[in-house]
């Protein structure tokens, strides 16, 4: 098929069997990237033919998640009209019974008139013959009209080696022993897998299919399909697997493989799992490791894609998160940080909407995403911000120098009388308020008893920053307090 004056069309298409892994939203966002840098079409189709195994909810979730994304489609379940009928498979028998009757017609698809007994007796004798089982080996010799109560199974055109070219593992080929009578339509009257999705790739005009390793074994019986219908190939992309971050093997749920909501949920921004996603398999032939939306549509190239399995890195993609995250607006991150931020610090006493503000870009230093909000709060990391020290051991305020913790009043005294008159407006303002008496004393003698005085703490965020976020009024208020506490 010569793709160079046909316009582009790539289709995603998930059976709706439970959560959304990260394999099948790579493949979503490759089949999304090329038909947008191409200007073409991108579909939405649900594989829903295995109605034993659909979860409630499923198609929901998909579009959920791929919206979440930003990985928007042209025809989806939810396309009130499109030029080639539903994107649900399940509404689209019409089209399978129609190409069912043009293989029959052709002398090419046949009713198996066998039980689940005498199929049984076929495959322990190969078994017992040590050969591998198929059935063309054991077509009937008389056929009866399929009147659909039986599966319905292709004849398999040609008996041959197939070579086929794939974009990015070039060309494959596999022997006969890879062709069989697949079944095409069930007893129940839907289609299978390997039935159902080239008519629908075939009626939607699909021009690249991209999909996981795993198919290149079926793929001899899926041209064998192609060929009974007289259809010609798409270009087919194997993906790369994504393996676990050892790389011993495929990446799974029992490796800690979740469903991609539960990432939106700990506070990972859909750009940046785009951009960690997109560069799983795909290497941009650059050292640039950082892509909005736009500049991964402008550079994504299917001849970068490589063959060889790529590691799921968490390390990266907090890494890659935490770099989306510092880009954001403050008031962007002021809602990202209180809507993570527990509520036993929202409902202290000294918790101000304006506090949280200025916390802001100290916690955001700190983290790499939402769910580490919460954390940090636990260990009691933001208690400054909001809740006052009311009792800790003095002899903390201590200097080393100091052979009295009294010593360090006068010194304290002293902050109080140039932050009474200093701007709060920044922390380095504050600390320019501070810094000649400090170098005049000792800055250790200054900043270490102001830090712990106003933070209660041994670790803690510098006394400046501090001090800006609970404002001039609560940093006098809490020095005053370490004075009282050391009685001097």
């Amino acid at each position: 098929m010569d793709h160079n004056t046909q316009k582009v069309v790539t289709r995603f298409a998930p059976s709706p069997t439970g959560f959304m892994h990260i394999g099948g939203v790579r493949t979503a966002l490759y089949a999304y990237l090329w038909a947008r840098k191409h200007n073409g079409t991108f579909i939405l189709r649900i594989e829903d033919t295995d109605k034993e195994r659909e979860v409630a909810g499923s198609i929901e979730h998909i579009q959920e998640s791929l919206r979440w994304l930003g990985i928007t489609w042209d025809y989806g379940p939810d396309s009130e009209s499109t030029p080639f009928g539903s994107c649900i498979q399940s509404e689209r028998l019409p089209s399978y019974l129609k190409y069912a009757q043009v293989l029959i017609e052709k002398g090419l698809a046949y009713a198996d008139p066998y039980t689940e007994e005498e199929v049984a007796a076929f495959r322990a004798k190969a078994t017992e013959e040590k050969r591998p089982f198929l059935y063309r080996e054991h077509r009937p010799t008389k056929t009866e009209a399929w009147d659909g109560t039986k599966p319905l199974r292709l004849k398999v055109p040609e008996i041959k080696r197939y070579t086929w070219n794939d974009a990015v593992r070039g060309e494959l080929s596999a022997g006969e022993e890879m062709l069989d009578d697949v079944v095409l339509i069930k007893s129940d009257g839907y289609p299978t897998y390997n039935f159902a999705h080239i008519i629908d790739d075939h009626e939607m005009g699909v021009t690249h299919i991209m999909r996981a390793d795993e198919f290149i074994s079926s793929q001899p019986k899926f041209l064998s399909i192609y060929d009974a219908l007289g259809f010609e190939y798409p270009t087919f992309v194997t993906l790369p697997p994504i393996l676990r971050d050892d790389r011993t093997k495929k990446l799974g749920k029992r490796d800690g493989a979740k469903d991609i909501l539960e990432y939106r949920n700990e506070g990972y921004l859909p750009e940046a799992m785009i951009n960690f996603l997109a560069l799983i398999g795909w290497n941009p032939g650059t050292d640039q490791e950082l892509f909005n939306e736009e500049e991964l549509i402008n550079t994504f190239e299917i001849s970068r894609i490589q063959r060889a399995g790529a590691a799921f890195n968490e390390e990266k993609l907090l890494w890659t998160n935490k770099q989306h995250l510092v880009k954001k607006d403050p008031a962007f991150l002021f809602e990202y940080v209180e809507k993570a931020l527990p509520q036993s610090l929202k409902g202290a006493s000294g918790f101000t909407e304006e506090k949280l503000r200025r916390l802001v870009p100290t916690l955001i230093e700190r983290i790499h995403v939402a769910a580490e909000i919460s954390a940090t709060a636990e260990a009691g990391e933001c208690d400054f911000a909001f809740i006052a020290p009311t009792s800790y051991d003095v002899e903390m305020l201590k200097w080393k120098t100091d052979t009295d913790v009294k010593a360090v009043v006068p010194r304290l005294q002293k902050v109080v009388s140039l932050l009474s008159e200093a701007d709060f407006s920044s922390p380095d303002i504050i600390k320019a308020a501070l810094m000649p008496y400090a170098e005049e004393v000792g800055k250790g003698e200054v900043f270490s008893p102001l830090r712990i005085s106003l933070s209660g703490k041994s670790q803690s965020p510098d006394p400046f920053t501090i001090a800006y976020i609970i404002g001039l009024e609560e940093t006098l208020s809490r020095i005053s307090f370490a004075c009282d506490k050391i009685g001097g």
